[in-house]
C-alpha cells in the first residue's frame, strides 16, 4: 500500500485556482507589490527545483508554476509553504487550459517548458504537449521580445518540436543559424536533467522570442 499524501500546508499556501484567477486576476493573486511585475511561467514544474531556483533568484519577478499532476503540485506547495517566496504561485490545471482561458495576449515575459511528455507511441502523439495551436497561443500571450524555452531528451519529440517552432510567424530563433542547442551554459538545470545527462541521453533546448513587430 502506497503511503498516504499529507495535505496540510506547514505555512503559506501558494496555490490558486482556476476560479480565483478568473474572478480576481493575476494581479491581485500575486499582491500589490508585484501587481507590474514581469510573469514568468512554467508548464509542468514537475519536481519543482527548477520553478523554486527561478523564483530564489528573481524576487521582483512573478513566477507561475502550472502542473497537471495533484500529487506533485501538492508536494510542491508544502515544501515552499516555508520558503520566502512571496512572488510565486502554483496552479494545478491542464497547460494548455491555462494559457489559452487563463493567460492574455502580452501578458507573459517567459515561458518555460521542461521535458514535456514525449507520449513516444505512435498512437499517442496527438497527446504532446508542444503542437501549432499550442505555440501560437503562447506566442501571443509573450510580451514583444518575451521567450519561449522548451527541452527535451527525446529524439522523435525534438524533431516535433523543432518543426513547429521553426514554422510559428510569430518567433524567432535565438540560437539561430543553430536550430537547438545541446547545452546551456547560464541554464538553471532540473534533475531529471542532470540525471540524464550523466547517462549520456541526448539534450535538447531552444529559445525563441517573440518578435518585437508583428
Amino acid at each position: 500500500m502506497g503511503r498516504r499524501l499529507n495535505h496540510d500546508i506547514p505555512g503559506s499556501d501558494r496555490r490558486v485556482t482556476a476560479e480565483q484567477v478568473e474572478e480576481k486576476g493575476w494581479p491581485a493573486l500575486f499582491g500589490p507589490a508585484l501587481a507590474s511585475a514581469p510573469l514568468v511561467v512554467e508548464i509542468g514544474f514537475g519536481r519543482g527545483e527548477f520553478l523554486v531556483d527561478l523564483a530564489t533568484q528573481a524576487p521582483d519577478v512573478a513566477h507561475l508554476g502550472v502542473e497537471y499532476s495533484t500529487k506533485r503540485a501538492l508536494k510542491l506547495a508544502r515544501r515552499v509553504a516555508r520558503l520566502p517566496l512571496e512572488n510565486l504561485r502554483l496552479l494545478r490545471a491542464r497547460g494548455e487550459s491555462v494559457v489559452e482561458d487563463l493567460l492574455c495576449a502580452t501578458s507573459v515575459a517567459t515561458f518555460w517548458i521542461n521535458f514535456p511528455d514525449p507520449w513516444p507511441k505512435k498512437r499517442h502523439l496527438r497527446r504532446r504537449l508542444i503542437q501549432p495551436r499550442l505555440v501560437a497561443l503562447l506566442a501571443n500571450r509573450l510580451i514583444p521580445g518575451g521567450s519561449l524555452h522548451v527541452a527535451t531528451d527525446h529524439e522523435g519529440y525534438a524533431e516535433q518540436i523543432d518543426a513547429v517552432l521553426a514554422a510559428e510567424p510569430q518567433l524567432d530563433n535565438v540560437y539561430a543559424p543553430d536550430p537547438w542547442r545541446s547545452q546551456v551554459s547560464e541554464r538553471l538545470p532540473t534533475a531529471y536533467e542532470l540525471e540524464w545527462r550523466a547517462e549520456g541521453r541526448p539534450l535538447h533546448f531552444w529559445h525563441y522570442c517573440r518578435r518585437e513587430q508583428p
